[in-house]
């Protein structure tokens, strides 16, 4: 099967976001640079694209200016294992960012971001409906999840 790799578009802020991600994400590096020529359409020397991995998996970033921005209908889920990754990984990408519910939020580039702690799945899958419809209507009135409160909630009778 041919790799899939997600193509983020930017304006001009392509490689100021991958060193960004990279700095959050384990195991994860720029693994190129490409450059705009003098065919244009932007300056030559401009930065074009950014390859890079977070933690094995592939993006390239694109600077290809403000036409397109990105919005909610694409976003980047975290699977978290507990609630220290869930608290580091909100904390950094929504530093200059916008919280959102339910566990989402924009970063400081408008890329969308899901950041779900296992127990969330675990709960909402509990064979109890009734357990798994309260945390349900727990994470529904959070930005970020609270594991804590989530299973509070769930166990409340």
């Amino acid at each position: 099967m041919p790799r899939i790799t997600p193509n983020l578009w930017f304006d001009t802020e392509g490689q100021e976001a991958a060193e960004f991600y990279v700095s959050v994400f384990p195991n994860s590096r720029i693994k190129h640079i490409s450059y705009y020529g003098e065919a244009g359409p932007r300056p030559a020397g401009t930065v074009l694209t950014v390859d890079f991995v977070l933690d094995g998996q592939e993006y390239t970033a694109i600077n290809g200016g403000p036409e397109f921005t990105f919005n909610e209908a694409m976003s980047l889920l975290i699977n978290c294992k507990d609630q220290e990754e869930v608290d580091h990984y909100w904390n950094k990408l929504g530093e200059g960012g916008q919280e959102g519910p339910c566990g989402w939020l924009k970063d400081r580039y408008g890329l969308s971001w899901q950041v779900v702690p296992a127990a969330l799945g675990e709960l909402l899958e509990d064979e109890d409906q009734g357990r798994a419809q309260r945390a349900m209507s727990a994470m529904l009135g959070m930005k970020k999840i609270d594991v804590a409160a989530l299973h509070e909630a769930a166990d409340r009778v």
